[in-house]
């Protein structure tokens, strides 16, 4: 007896048939999205084109804005590279006066360097004096309990100053700093209290001990300024730092 019905390859969707109809499905799909891409850019070029012609039709008319808008955009570009160009040359001339700077306090302090410990404390001694300071003496003796400088500054105030003439390379540490604390005030009624040194720097805790007991603490570079003009009040409130600590001389 025949059979009748749906053939068994429908009924699975399996058959060939099936496979290249999902086959057509999506090459038309593949088709559209071409098309469209392909439509975008012909639409975009007939804007392009109908924005040529528009300008060309009224060219007498908006020719005067059209070079308006070229020369502005033309003067902002160059007034934006004159001005980063003037930025970096600003830059380089600052870096070159801070190298130059530094260089000539190097030079002065190769001097100082030379000295004996004793000629370097008298040297300290003639600094304060140029800057307005009065009743200058140097210790010049052992047991001085910190003091190798003691003087005036201009508004009157109490100056004792310790001197360190140390290698250019050496740092000057919290047990030194402490045996100048200890007796600065104490044993010398100092109102302002110099600590001074040819030494590269301040160790961390020494430089503590010093902000906290208003030391004014003059490393290498601080103390190349003062030699090459700076005045002594003008330096003390950087207590030690090349940017400064922002840290004012205690009023007595």
């Amino acid at each position: 007896m025949p059979q009748t019905g749906v053939p068994e390859t429908a009924v699975s969707g399996s058959g060939p048939g099936v496979g290249m109809a999902a086959q057509r499905k999506r090459g038309r799909g593949r088709r559209s999205k071409r098309q469209r891409q392909q439509e975008v850019r012909r639409w975009g070029a007939l804007t392009v084109l109908a924005a040529v012609a528009a300008l060309a039709l009224s060219w007498r008319t908006v020719w005067p804005y059209v070079l308006g808008t070229a020369v502005v955009a033309g003067l902002g570009g160059a007034g934006v590279w004159l001005w980063r160009a003037h930025r970096r040359e600003r830059a380089g001339d600052a870096a070159w006066r801070v190298a130059e700077e530094r260089r000539a306090r190097e030079l002065s302090m190769a001097a100082v360097d030379a000295l004996s410990w004793q000629e370097f404390e008298t040297y300290v001694a003639q600094l304060c004096v140029r800057d307005g300071c009065t009743e200058v003496h140097v210790s010049g003796r052992s047991g001085d309990l910190g003091a190798d400088v003691v003087g005036r500054l201009p508004d009157g105030k109490r100056l004792v100053v310790q001197c360190k003439h140390y290698a250019p390379e050496r740092s000057v540490g919290s047990g030194d700093m402490q045996k100048f604390v200890g007796t600065a005030r104490p044993e010398h009624h100092a109102d302002v209290a110099l600590y001074v040194t040819t030494g590269r720097a301040f160790t961390r805790d020494a430089q503590g001990l010093a902000l906290r007991n208003d030391i004014f603490a003059m490393h290498r570079d601080l103390l190349g300024s003062w030699v090459k003009g700076a005045t002594l009040q003008s330096l003390l409130p950087l207590n030690g730092s090349g940017g400064g600590t922002g840290r004012r001389p205690r009023k007595p």
